[in-house]
């Protein structure tokens, strides 16, 4: 993440602006990638570490549900200046600040949870 400066952030900043195309290329690869290894793994049906057929589950077509997570999730990116892989690494190479990002990470994963059950999934 380092080399790809995917943990930057400027070249963060740049994407939200739409200034760079850089992280667009980044996510753009890893999206595609992650669409053709799927397609790979159910053409050749694939098998788990247990020899059992990997699963795809069918998800519900609700779009609310994935636009206001969007929109949280933006938020914090930009808020922030750093996704939560990248929030690791940045701790890893020393930046102490990222400490607060991932305490703040924790507990909205935390609340989430516990409020899980009172909100529109």
């Amino acid at each position: 993440m380092s080399k790809s400066e995917a943990i930057s952030w400027y070249r963060i900043q740049e994407m939200f602006r739409f200034q760079s195309f850089h992280m667009f290329g980044i996510i753009g690869t890893a999206v595609l990638s992650g669409i053709f290894f799927t397609w790979l793994i159910k053409v050749i049906k694939g098998k788990d570490v247990n020899g059992e057929d990997i699963q795809f589950p069918g998800k519900e077509r609700s779009w609310k549900r994935y636009l206001f997570g969007g929109l949280i999730f933006g938020l914090g990116w930009a808020l922030t200046g750093a996704c939560p892989g990248p929030i690791f690494v940045l701790l890893g190479q020393g930046y102490a600040v990222m400490l607060v990002v991932i305490i703040g990470s924790l507990l909205g994963t935390y609340t989430y949870g516990v409020f899980k059950s009172k909100l529109p999934h």
